[in-house]
């Protein structure tokens, strides 16, 4: 295939109704590594929001049983992307993110703010590390996917647009993050185990994380900046990664999430319906508005 090949797929599809078809694409064929990447520090930077880190560290599920955690939700939340929303595994796979929420008071604009990161953090690592941009279309279709996993989710007053997206997750982050021990321990628990993902001395790997994250992420976490050399070092690399993915042909087969080599819990298998926590009512005390 040639290497504009998806380009040119998404270009002929809908944004308005072939959002789940073109979202796939993006994730499964044209930026999985970056798509992989972008997601997985979506969700790291929500836990420096000391009601959604404190939350996480309490149940124990994201410091006792990280890796457990971490492979059920990447693969919970790629059944819909991969069969659409209308498939009854993708509605068990909803249903059971529905499920595990619901044994927990979690407000709206916790959601809210989740659901925002999803859409502006792959747009923007892409921007600045992918071979390419998002064109509008594609931006619109990760739109209206997450606005559709939303409304699936109940998450009410969800934004329209990306521009609306943007806005929340910026506006959310200044007002809300803040050092919480409990969130540093599921950051540092969550760090830790994508440190086992690349064959590398742990020191020089965790450096180069940190150079990828902004500084109020850093802030927030209570985690040392790294040198400006550190980072430009890394974030060029990064860069240098993407400029040669773009020079490459589509790689033939979908990226699918279990077969990425650091997801280790179900090496025999597993069914949706099965995945996740299953607590009877909440399961840790608290107070959250």
């Amino acid at each position: 295939m040639k290497r504009d090949h998806w380009l040119r797929v998404n270009d002929a599809l809908d944004p308005e109704t072939d959002f789940v078809e073109i979202y796939r694409n993006l994730v499964m064929h044209e930026f999985p590594w970056d798509m992989n990447q972008s997601l997985s520090f979506a969700l790291f930077r929500t836990y420096a929001v000391p009601g959604i880190g404190r939350l996480l560290d309490e149940t124990g599920e994201f410091t006792q049983r990280t890796q457990k955690r971490y492979d059920d939700t990447a693969l919970l939340l790629e059944v819909p992307t991969r069969l659409g929303f209308a498939d009854p595994e993708a509605r068990a796979a909803v249903r059971r993110i529905n499920q595990m929420h619901r044994a927990y008071d979690i407000p709206d604009h916790e959601f809210r703010y989740v659901l925002s990161t999803f859409v502006v953090v792959p747009k923007r690592w892409v921007d600045e590390y992918g071979k390419r941009p998002f064109t509008d279309g594609e931006l619109a279709a990760s739109v209206n996917y997450y606005r559709t996993l939303g409304k699936h989710m109940n998450i009410p007053d969800i934004p329209e647009t990306y521009e609306g997206f943007a806005e929340l997750m910026d506006a959310y982050e200044a007002e809300h993050f803040a050092f919480d021990e409990g969130g540093r321990r599921v950051a540092d628990a969550t760090l830790a185990l994508m440190l086992t993902f690349r064959r590398a001395p742990k020191k020089p790997m965790e450096a180069f994380s940190r150079a990828l994250m902004d500084d109020a992420l850093l802030e927030a976490f209570g985690y040392d900046k790294p040198s400006r050399a550190v980072v430009a070092v890394s974030r060029s690399a990064v860069r240098l990664r993407g400029r040669i993915d773009g020079l490459r042909g589509p790689k033939p087969g979908a990226t699918r999430v279990e077969d990425l080599p650091w997801i280790r819990s179900y090496p025999n298998g597993y069914r949706v319906e099965e995945l996740g926590t299953f607590p009877a009512g909440c399961p840790v005390p608290h107070d959250r508005g």
